[in-house]
C-alpha cells in the first residue's frame, strides 16, 4: 500500500516555526528546553532576531518540503564556548521550536558570528 502525505499538511508544520521563531541561537551543545537555548540559558552563546521573512517553504532537496532558514551575520557573542548546536525559538510563548547540530566552532564572547543559511526538511513518507 502507497504512503502519500499533501504538502500542505507538511508545511503547516514548518510554517509552525516560519510563523513563530522569533531568535535563532547558538548553543554549547544540545538544550534540552526553552530556557536552556534562551539569552542566559546554559547553553547560550549568540542569538540573533528572526522573522518569517528569514524562511522559505518550498519542495524539499531530495522530497517532501524544506523551511529554507536564512544566513545571519554580525551576529554578537554573549558567552564564550563551543557552538554546536543552533536553536530555533518562540519566545513569545516560551517555546523551543527546533534544535539542529552545526559544525563546532569555537566562539569568544565580544566576538562576531556569520551562521550560513541552512535547510529543516520533511521528507515524504516511504
Amino acid at each position: 500500500m502507497a504512503k502519500k502525505v499533501d504538502d500542505s499538511i507538511l508545511d503547516a508544520a514548518l510554517n509552525q516555526i516560519r510563523n513563530n521563531c522569533n531568535l535563532m541561537t547558538a548553543c554549547a551543545g544540545e538544550p534540552l528546553n526553552f530556557a536552556a537555548a534562551n539569552v542566559g540559558g546554559a547553553n547560550y552563546l549568540a542569538g540573533v532576531a528572526m522573522s518569517a521573512a528569514d524562511f522559505t517553504v518550498a519542495n524539499g532537496v531530495t522530497s517532501g518540503r524544506k523551511a529554507a532558514v536564512a544566513s545571519k551575520s554580525g551576529i554578537n557573542v554573549t558567552n564564550t564556548g563551543t557552538g554546536d548546536h543552533i536553536a530555533l525559538l518562540d519566545t513569545v510563548n516560551s517555546l523551543l521550536l527546533y534544535v539542529t547540530t552545526a559544525t563546532a566552532l569555537g566562539l569568544t564572547a565580544g566576538s562576531s558570528l556569520t551562521l550560513g543559511g541552512w535547510n529543516i526538511e520533511i521528507a515524504d513518507p516511504v
